[in-house]
């Protein structure tokens, strides 16, 4: 049985992980026959209400127990996590990806990795096994490997803005429409847009499927 390894980054679109990728992600590698090793960093992050869209002042929460929601607690810090324990990678989206496992939203192609998620990603691509993003995810796994002059080959979707800052950080942009996916087959790399274009869950479901479905063939 393949192990996936999964990396969120909270709970909630606003400020962690986005729940409808995160789910759509693990039960089509449920499907596939795939055992997921849930993981994220043990830090603190700041808290949005999702019913206003508003931060909210002075409130903190910890990225790993946020996560442990989704996961059902059955979730690891991801400073134990290696990448022999696992055959793939996987990183849903959400706000929490360019916030707590990078600061992509607050600084854009100048920020900076969450340390133990850029050990991760660089350990997986230099064992050349597969690895998949999707949304905004893409944005730092470009960061990584682009400062390793890997030129990774992603996309985020068609948004210009958000395609120029990937491409500056040393990656190759790919525009692709939300039920399609981006192979970057010398570094093992799927990409694909979920919630970056989609206006409904059936929209991101469908790119996300195809891309578990590549990722799962290129253990094969």
């Amino acid at each position: 049985m393949a192990k996936v390894g999964v990396i969120l980054s909270g709970c909630g679109v606003y400020d962690g992980s986005e729940i409808n990728e995160t789910v759509i992600a693990l039960l089509a590698l449920n499907r596939a026959g795939a055992e997921v090793i849930i993981m994220a960093p043990n830090m603190e992050q700041a808290v949005v209400n999702h019913l206003t869209g508003d931060a909210v002042a002075g409130a903190s929460r910890n990225v790993l127990e946020e996560s442990a929601r989704i996961a059902r607690g059955e979730i690891s810090d991801i400073a134990t996590v290696s990448a022999a324990d696992m055959d793939a990678l996987f990183i849903p989206g959400g706000f929490g990806a360019a916030k707590n496992l990078c600061d992509f939203a607050f600084k854009g192609p100048d920020c900076e990795v969450h340390p133990e998620v850029a050990r991760l990603i660089r350990d997986i691509v230099a064992a050349k096994k597969p690895l998949a993003a999707v949304c905004i995810a893409p944005a730092l796994v470009a960061r990584v490997l682009g400062i390793d002059k890997l030129d990774p080959r992603v996309t985020i979707g068609t948004d210009k803005d958000t395609a120029g800052a990937v491409s500056s950080m040393g990656a190759t942009h790919v525009s692709c429409p939300v039920n399609e996916f981006v192979v970057d087959k010398e570094n093992k790399i799927i990409t694909s847009p979920a919630y970056m274009l989609a206006g409904s869950i059936s929209e991101a479901a469908e790119g996300i499927e195809k891309t578990v479905k590549e990722l799962m063939l290129m253990l094969s």
